[in-house]
């Protein structure tokens, strides 16, 4: 599933590999940042990266749960969690865009430092390995605030359908599979750009019924018909 504030795309295949998301995205360069979760499939993908915090923070609290008696992993994961939950809850604080790049750039620093920090704990290492390697693809909300830290959005929006899946044993047939996805995808993002999407929806129905020649997705979408 592919998401931005007025649009939700949602793809059913057999699979994710790297296809999956190059169909989305294509291979031509695109603007912006593409909010992930590390999953292999994404490294291609035609434009920036930022790694999900709310995943590296669940690494982090993986490993303070797995050494509870560790002081130097005790006080590593003590020091940095806060402060990746501090920047996933940036994004949504009312604050000035000034106020927003100083308390972002200061976040990012604290990060930092405590990275770059001397360890011998070897998963304390390993966590501060995977943020110098991909010190790149981690920090774009620093710099831009529509950037979020985290991919929930994405998770927010697949719920309701991953529960669906499992009630329903999924779609039998890829007829079906692909009538669904275009219905989630056309729902999803009609909740986006109206307040009373099942009106909308309605409507333009009524109006497919008396003329049928006309443009479903011209009614659908009057504002954003490209």
């Amino acid at each position: 599933m592919f998401a931005t504030p007025t649009l939700s795309v949602f793809l059913f295949r057999s699979s994710r590999s790297a296809r999956v998301a190059r169909e989305a995205l294509g291979e031509l360069p695109l603007p912006g940042v593409l909010v992930v979760d590390r999953y292999n499939a994404y490294h291609r993908a035609p434009c920036k990266l930022q790694y999900c915090f709310a995943h590296l923070m669940r690494e982090v609290e993986d490993l303070a749960q797995e050494f509870l008696d560790h002081g130097e992993v005790q006080t590593f994961t003590s020091t940095l969690i806060p402060l990746l939950a501090a920047a996933m809850h940036l994004h949504a604080q009312p604050l000035s865009d000034g106020d927003y790049s100083r308390q972002a750039h200061q976040l990012q620093q604290e990060i930092q430092k405590v990275i770059a920090q001397p360890a011998q704990h070897l998963g304390v290492r390993r966590i501060q390995d995977l943020f110098h390697e991909n010190a790149a693809r981690l920090y774009h909300w620093v710099e831009d605030r529509r950037v979020p830290a985290d991919n929930n959005r994405a998770e927010r929006e697949l719920r309701p359908t991953v529960i669906a899946r499992k009630t329903s044993f999924g779609s039998q047939s890829d007829a079906g599979a692909k009538t669904r996805e275009i219905l989630t995808t056309l729902v999803h993002t009609l909740a986006f750009r109206f307040p009373d999407p099942e009106t909308h929806f309605k409507s333009v129905l009524d109006q497919l019924a008396e003329d049928p020649t006309r443009d479903p997705i011209r009614l659908m979408f009057p504002f954003n018909s490209s």
